[in-house]
């Protein structure tokens, strides 16, 4: 098909002239479809839309705030609303000591994930169709990002490699092998006949530990995966039933499933990197302030 063929197809795709969902009787199809090709590496339908969503969060964000002021405007107040929401929400979880390093990386998995996970609503994104020279059939022009399974597992590789990261640079190696095979009784409060053999039992939990930490980028992306692919095949099936009126509530059931997603996903992370980074320490700041204040005032 030539390319302006194509362009012809889209627009009478999106006129209404050629069904816009023609193909979906079988819904969307469960790997993204290459476009084009940069030599030997495939450009996805879902590559174009990560791609433009990453370019539209940093302009929308670079012209919202511009400079930023000490009195801010209402574009720079939403955005400071969001950094604000997501800094407290993932500081309690990490610890404050590694807090404001983490930041940036959350903040930027909420964002993008949200925005990848919504950008299935936006009109366009799986009701325009270009012929597929390799098959014969009809193929998505647009796929969104986090509907594909390798968007997904690059995101989870990503997050698994900063917590790595983060939990070397500010725990430390011996904190981080003690953390998951060290032996957590207290020795003053146990019996060393206890006490002792716990080394063995806490060295068996750390090897279950290890296999967790490995199966961990997996989750992720599956899980992820599973509810945005989920989502896009069910408005899919409601849209061939009926175009108008019946997929209304499902588009709803999407944005609050997009959120929900984005949420989870950032909140593992936190959680991950919290369980060796954060041990306590709003604790010890009280039992500090605790003790200062038995002292004896000076007479």
């Amino acid at each position: 098909m030539s390319r302006v063929t194509k362009l012809a197809f889209l627009s009478l795709s999106l006129t209404g002239a050629i069904p816009a969902f023609a193909g979906e009787e079988h819904g969307m199809s469960q790997a993204a479809e290459a476009l084009c090709y940069l030599g030997p590496l495939p450009v996805t339908n879902s590559m174009v839309t990560s791609w433009v969503v990453a370019a539209v969060l940093i302009l929308v964000i670079r012209f919202v705030v511009k400079t930023p002021q000490l009195v801010p405007t209402r574009g720079q107040a939403v955005v400071e609303s969001l950094v604000d929401g997501i800094l407290n929400l993932t500081a309690p979880i990490v610890g404050k000591k590694v807090a404001k390093h983490t930041f940036p990386l959350l903040v930027a998995l909420f964002t993008f994930i949200l925005i990848q996970n919504w950008s299935g609503l936006f009109p366009g994104v799986g009701t325009v169709y270009m012929r597929d020279h390799a098959t014969g059939g009809w193929m998505e022009f647009i796929r969104p990002g986090n509907a594909d399974m390798n968007g997904t597992i690059a995101l989870a590789v990503v997050s698994i490699g900063a917590w790595f990261y983060f939990i070397m640079r500010y725990a430390g190696p011996s904190a981080v092998l003690k953390d998951i095979f060290g032996n957590k009784a207290d020795k003053n409060e146990i019996p060393a006949f206890i006490y002792y053999p716990l080394f063995v039992v806490f060295f068996a939990v750390g090897l279950i530990e290890i296999i967790s930490m490995a199966f961990r980028p997996i989750s992720l992306s599956f899980r992820l995966f599973g509810n945005v692919f989920g989502g896009e095949n069910l408005l899919h099936a409601m849209s061939g039933i009926q175009k108008w009126g019946l997929p209304i509530p499902f588009y709803f059931l999407e944005l609050l499933i997009g959120f929900v997603q984005a949420l989870v996903f950032t909140l593992l992370v936190s959680v991950y990197i919290g369980l060796i980074c954060n041990h306590g320490d709003d604790h010890q700041e009280d039992a500090g302030h605790g003790k200062e204040g038995r002292k004896e005032p000076a007479h």
